[in-house]
């Protein structure tokens, strides 16, 4: 593709205004956004210098000035968002949790790999500077061989049984929008689990209020993983390898710092970098690089990735017994 790539942004909501803060902030080119309604189409263009405001999604994807849509609705529409851009010849980036389920994700890279569109996962987290560091630390074997992840993503919360967090009509529950992030890291570091366990508890709403997780793998390896919408948590994660560990700062999934410590205890690397704002232009580089370089998947978070993170949610999803309508 020559020239800028511009960006459309599908959705209005909180999410959309962190990611295009930082697209707007790093001088990236956001041409339009759709919403549902003309007047909150306006009202987010007014407010980030957007030319072009569509009220409806269907608008937005039609743009002649739009060659990527940023999908930032909540989980049960973005396959239905998603497949919509892509089958009007629109790069994608689909906000996490990737779908609602894995035959939802498996339909959205089917249509961009046969289309030759990327659809990226914007689990912002893997791109970041701290996450570029600790890979390269991984792979230099400083850890040695590493053995175990431990992450949590607790938060306190609105209560309020309307709220998508707690509306199993909009995906709500702990697992899909606060476990994906520990759950990813483990894909990261370990990739697919060969056992999955998992318990949790549940909202008046029937939907998981916190879920502690554990995978394991062939090799031997292990991870300990937890999530919570109604009590905070510490938000810290650890690596932990024959020969040393990382220890990450809270908060571990957003721009932060960590510490490498040998087998003895002793510090041998701290890492700490200044990211600003939020940190979310990095995924939208990446989507850019790929669409530049004419391909689909990157070596990150490869679309095949991302249909194998839903698969494993599925899972604990039916071990703590949480069932979406419609599903």
């Amino acid at each position: 593709m020559a020239g800028t790539i511009r960006w459309g942004i599908l959705g209005t909501g909180f999410i959309a205004h962190a990611q295009v803060a930082d697209l707007v902030g790093y001088g990236f080119t956001v041409t339009a956004v759709g919403s549902r309604s003309q007047e909150s189409a306006d009202a987010f263009a007014a407010e980030f210098g957007i030319a072009t405001a569509h009220a409806s999604y269907e608008a937005l994807v039609a743009d002649p000035n739009v060659d990527i849509v940023y999908v930032s609705t909540p989980h049960p529409f973005h396959a239905e968002n998603a497949l919509l851009a892509l089958r009007a010849g629109k790069h994608v980036l689909i906000e996490k949790a990737f779908t609602l389920n894995a035959a939802q994700a498996r339909e959205v890279v089917r249509v961009a790999a046969d289309s030759g569109l990327v659809a990226l996962e914007a689990m912002w987290t893997r791109f970041l500077p701290h996450f570029l560091r600790i890979r390269e630390i991984i792979a230099a074997g400083t850890l040695g061989e590493v053995r175990t992840v431990i992450a949590d993503h607790n938060q306190n919360l609105p209560k309020d049984p309307n709220h998508r967090i707690n509306n199993p009509e909009l995906g709500g529950g702990a697992l899909l929008d606060l476990g994906i992030y520990p759950v990813s890291l483990a894909f990261d570091i370990f990739g697919s689990p060969s056992s999955v366990y998992a318990i949790a508890a549940k909202t008046a709403t029937g939907v998981d209020r916190q879920t502690a997780i554990v995978f394991g793998y062939a090799g031997g390896q292990q991870a300990l993983l937890h999530a919570a919408l109604d009590t905070a948590g510490p938000n810290t994660a650890a690596i932990i390898g024959t020969e040393g560990r990382i220890e990450i700062d809270s908060v571990w999934y957003s721009p932060t710092s960590f510490t490498v410590f040998d087998s003895s205890g002793a510090v041998i690397e701290r890492f700490e970098q200044k990211v600003d704002p939020r940190g979310m232009q990095f995924q939208a580089w990446e989507a850019e690089r790929l669409i530049g370089a004419g391909l689909t998947s990157g070596e990150i978070l490869p679309p095949e990735e991302s249909v194998r993170i839903m698969e494993t949610l599925d899972e604990i999803r039916r071990q703590i017994g949480v069932v979406y309508p419609g599903e």
